[in-house]
């Protein structure tokens, strides 16, 4: 299958994209970013978007940079830019070991890290990232900007709290203490598939661990953090999904595997 019939957009400042957006958002118009998520859904109709809106050409949205205590993501860093540590210490480390799980080569060279949090998806790794940190997302519109908590982001399937005119300009994610340690652990079908379940436990001043892919969206799972066995209250705690290929019973089981498998890296 092919598109259906859109026009295509391409602004060169950040203000020029939030007019655009301002006026299509409401009316079928998306933000075309990396493209990995929206042109294969466009191919089979799955998204009829009457506006495609370039953010490409934009370098105020290409920002990376560490400051205030947080990295900043602009909306058009790839995920490949990753696949070094970007800032030196635990939190670099973490999304150099984390992007290596994401998709294929060719796909993280293209795709970005804030596309992926816009679109949701249940089985994204960078969205995890975000839950289980405590990101914080900037939204802009030419209303103005508005930070959004990363609990507050993810509201379910491909799902999130961004308005029809808001752009996720920015996510900031909390640099890591030295001596932070972590564990990620996806399980799926094939090396670069979707994720079935997948755990991510950060252990630095307090415990963090959470759980993606195998609910509605990915989150920080607070009753595994409190308990003795945390393998066996995640699983207790989500509300799995369920299709034709995996059971609830199925997903619940193997987050018991992926959180147990995280920890163990965790305490390494």
């Amino acid at each position: 299958m092919k598109p259906a019939a859109f026009e295509y957009h391409a602004p060169r400042s950040l203000d020029e994209a939030l007019s655009l957006l301002g006026e299509w958002g409401p009316r079928e118009g998306r933000i075309l970013a990396g493209g990995q998520s929206l042109v294969p859904a466009m191919a089979l109709r799955l998204a009829t978007p009457a506006h495609l809106i370039d953010i490409n050409e934009i370098a105020a949205l290409r920002t990376l940079e560490s400051r205030d205590g947080y990295l900043h993501i602009g909306a058009c860093v790839r995920h490949s830019a990753f696949e070094r540590p970007v800032v030196p210490g635990p939190l670099g480390e973490l999304l150099a070991s984390v992007v290596k799980h994401i998709a294929h080569h060719p796909i993280r060279t293209r795709g970005t890290f804030c596309g992926s949090l816009a679109h949701a998806d249940p089985a994204s790794e960078w969205c995890l990232v975000a839950a289980t940190l405590g990101a914080r997302m900037l939204a802009r519109s030419t209303r103005g900007i508005r930070s959004i908590a990363a609990a507050e982001f993810f509201r379910g399937v491909m799902s999130t709290a961004l308005a029809p005119d808001e752009l996720l300009a920015e996510v900031q994610l909390p640099l890591l203490a030295a001596g932070t340690r972590f564990g990620f652990h996806e399980y799926s079908r094939r090396a670069g598939d979707f994720a079935i379940a997948m755990s991510l436990v950060v252990r630095g001043a307090e415990t963090r661990i959470g759980v993606g892919g195998a609910e509605a969206y990915p989150r920080r799972i607070p009753e595994a953090e409190a308990a003795t066995d945390p393998a066996d209250a995640a699983a207790r705690a989500i509300e799995p999904l369920s299709d034709p290929h995996y059971s609830a019973d199925y997903r619940r089981d193997l987050v018991r595997t992926v959180v147990r498998r995280a920890l163990e890296q965790a305490c390494a």
